[in-house]
């Protein structure tokens, strides 16, 4: 399902929240972490850590942090490592955060583009993923990557194709 044109790609990719019950093969996800890992981050740090829960008993402490795991058979946890995060010079903001959304968008689109299902999840308890996974305190959760082969009845989400008008969302000076 490799697409030739980007906006083919952004267009045809959803939210997929009904995945198989069927693994994703080592090599398919070593093309999607290589798409992270390839990401731009603030002055090249690569603060990103990414964790990545196929294990039954991963997939079980993934599904006590959150509802919204939706039962798929691999979730990437996208945390940056404070310590190694660009920081603005004027108000001391990091860049972890901007930094682990670039990269998860990467891994996702590269996802869509192998055929594999994503779903990006941000509502999750923090606090129990830093307890269920041993995260260190210098490491921030930014998202759950959920992902699998869409079941055969997935759709996108109704409100998929809406936007809003480009007036309300750009503006030119």
């Amino acid at each position: 399902m490799a697409y030739t044109d980007f906006m083919d790609l952004a267009k045809a990719r959803y939210s997929v929240r009904k995945f198989m019950d069927k693994k994703v093969p080592k090599d398919i996800i070593e093309k999607i972490l290589e798409a992270g890992m390839i990401a731009p981050t603030g002055c090249n740090n690569q603060p990103q850590r990414i964790i990545v829960v196929e294990s039954q008993e991963g997939l079980s402490r993934i599904k006590e942090c959150t509802r919204c795991h939706f039962d798929a058979p691999l979730v990437f946890i996208i945390s940056y490592n404070k310590d190694e995060c660009w920081k603005r010079p004027y108000d001391g903001k990091l860049s972890g955060d901007i930094d682990a959304s670039i990269v998860t968008t990467h891994m996702m689109l590269e996802a869509a583009n192998l055929g594999i299902g994503s779903c990006w999840v941000m509502h999750y308890r923090p606090e129990v993923l830093k307890e269920k996974f041993a995260l260190p305190e210098n490491l921030e959760s930014t998202a759950l990557l959920v992902m699998g082969y869409p079941a055969e009845d997935s759709a996108p989400a109704p409100a998929h194709e809406k936007s809003r008008p480009e007036s309300e969302l750009v503006s030119w000076v």
